[in-house]
């Protein structure tokens, strides 16, 4: 078994710059981001125009959310040492500990009060800037206001996700360990702070792919995605298409982007072919799975956020029951492999400039 001791080190020599101003956090969680307060003194601006009567409304609930976030803030610091009643926590112990104890089931009792807090801390969050957007659209807002609000709503919605893929990835014992270390301390930035560098770039990738999937009809029964994957890809940016010529010949990440295009579970769209294959049908529409299938299935999601975090838990929860029983089909979700490809990439980039150096 691979060891997992770790050297003490000072958890700033794993900053990439010096740690973020706190005049955008309240004690490390941070509030509003730099565009962020920018999208929102922009709302208010129109507010004040609009309907200067709701002003006080979206104030009090920023107000809110800076209350909750001072509370989440007054619990220990994860990036630092602490003696608690339960004896010494460091960085590298939680580190240790996240590699190591691996138990089955919910592991909510287990972690730090402060990652618990902190999850319904980025709900409120999202749900305010949801909010946020949807006014702007009924007030009028230009395009460019309301496109970019939505696109935070998303990211946030991604930073909440991104636990659970954090997670997934920690406990993938086939991972070099280098990897998984890193996926740790990204993990425990993101407890401190409720805000993730990562998924700031990956989150517009995986949007234009959500939005993409939802403008394509994918013929069930035909070629499963493949036609519609090449359409798709057309219209991301080189990274995604990267991804997609390097990782598409592992089936787990052909079987993850089907669930992810279709909508329907690996177990359902296997099920699927075969009963279009035996009664002789070329394929179907999506109107069509649920009839077929002899089940409602709800393969057409809509754009919220909140079909798109529905959606993802249901993938991941399928992929968790499969590798745990050792079942076919992917045991990862496609945010799963696709964070994962960026680690590496990112990791040999890095490797590549010191060695040219």
């Amino acid at each position: 078994m691979e060891s997992t001791n770790f050297t003490q080190v000072d958890i700033s020599e794993f900053y990439d710059a010096a740690p973020q101003d706190q005049s955008d956090t309240d004690d490390g969680i941070v509030l509003l981001t730099p565009k962020q307060q920018q999208l929102y003194n922009q709302f208010i601006q129109l507010v004040k125009e609009k309907e200067p009567d709701r002003v006080e409304v979206f104030e009090d609930r920023m107000k809110d959310l800076k209350k909750l976030a001072s509370a989440i803030a007054a619990f220990p610091s994860l990036l630092e040492r602490h003696d608690l009643t339960g004896g010494v926590r460091t960085p590298q112990l939680l580190i240790d500990s996240l590699i190591k104890h691996q138990e089955r089931g919910d592991v909510t009792l287990s972690l730090p009060s402060k990652a618990i807090l902190g999850k319904g801390f980025i709900v409120a969050k999202t749900h305010t800037f949801s909010s946020l957007s949807k006014t702007s659209v009924k007030m009028g807002a230009s395009e460019e206001l309301v496109n970019a609000l939505q696109l935070e709503t998303i990211t946030m919605m991604f930073n909440l996700m991104a636990e659970d893929v954090y997670m997934n990835l920690i406990n993938d014992n086939t991972q070099p360990m280098e990897y998984r270390r890193e996926w740790c301390l990204s993990l425990l930035m993101l407890w401190e702070h409720r805000n993730d560098q990562t998924i700031q770039s990956v989150a517009p990738v995986l949007q234009s792919v959500w939005l993409a999937r939802r403008k394509l009809a994918p013929a069930f029964g035909t070629m499963m995605g493949t036609s519609e994957l090449i359409l798709m890809s057309m219209q991301m940016d080189e990274e995604w298409i990267s991804f997609i010529k390097s990782e598409m010949k592992n089936p787990g990440v052909t079987q993850a982007m089907e669930e992810f295009l279709f909508g329907i579970s690996s177990e359902q769209i296997n099920q699927l072919k075969e009963i279009l294959k035996t009664k002789g049908i070329p394929a179907i529409s999506r109107d069509e799975v649920s009839t077929f299938l002899g089940e409602h299935v709800k393969v057409d999601a809509g754009l919220d956020y909140r079909d798109f975090y529905a959606m993802y838990t249901i993938r991941r929860d399928n992929a968790r029951t499969r590798h745990r029983l050792k079942l076919n089909g992917p045991h990862k979700t496609l945010e799963d492999y696709y964070i994962q490809y960026i680690t590496a990439r990112n990791k040999e980039k890095q490797n590549n400039d010191v060695f040219a150096k």
